[in-house]
């Protein structure tokens, strides 16, 4: 296991659409338990593959219930599948630098996946690990969280990053 590098926005491979994943095998694995390692070290409570700069459908969650435990969770190639209700709860993102914003999601969502084996799965969720995984599975489609912030907010957020990138060159 290694730690990975985590990409920052606006680094354009956020934005790529991941390609789905056909073969399990133990580069699936090994690319697995790095992200694992890179999720808790951040630390974070979710990670999917395009932020550290591979481009496949593969995030990874920690699925504890409580805050200080540790029970990761590998999603292959997520769909979601159902959803249902609304809420708004408080966002962040690791490879979003400096905000956290209210944004709004379905309170339960229905996930369909293959584990690290390849077997076909099924999840229902509720709550604030629903949030979590489509954060995530979001990820894969290019989507970040700003994306679903007024367009203001959002303006806002890129002039700040320009900034920051500009006071680094």
């Amino acid at each position: 296991m290694s730690l990975r590098t985590i990409l920052k926005f606006p680094d354009p491979v956020l934005r790529k659409k991941a390609e789905k994943i056909t073969s399990f095998d133990s580069a699936l694995e090994d690319l697995a338990d790095d992200m694992i390692e890179t999720m808790y070290d951040a630390p974070g409570v979710g990670l999917a593959a395009p932020q550290i700069g591979e481009s496949v459908q593969l995030i990874v969650v920690n699925a504890a219930q409580d805050e200080d435990g540790r029970e990761p969770m590998i999603l292959i190639n997520p769909e979601i599948v159902e959803e249902e209700g609304s809420q708004v709860d408080e966002e962040g993102c690791l490879s979003v630098l400096d905000l956290t914003a209210s944004v709004k999601r379905s309170r339960k969502v229905k996930v369909s996946y293959q584990d690290i084996t390849g077997e076909q799965q099924e999840l229902t969720v509720e709550d604030r690990f629903a949030v979590v995984l489509q954060h995530e599975i979001d990820h894969l489609h290019g989507v970040l969280f700003i994306d679903h912030l007024s367009t203001l907010k959002r303006t806002l957020y890129k002039k700040k990053v320009k900034k920051m990138l500009a006071a680094k060159a």
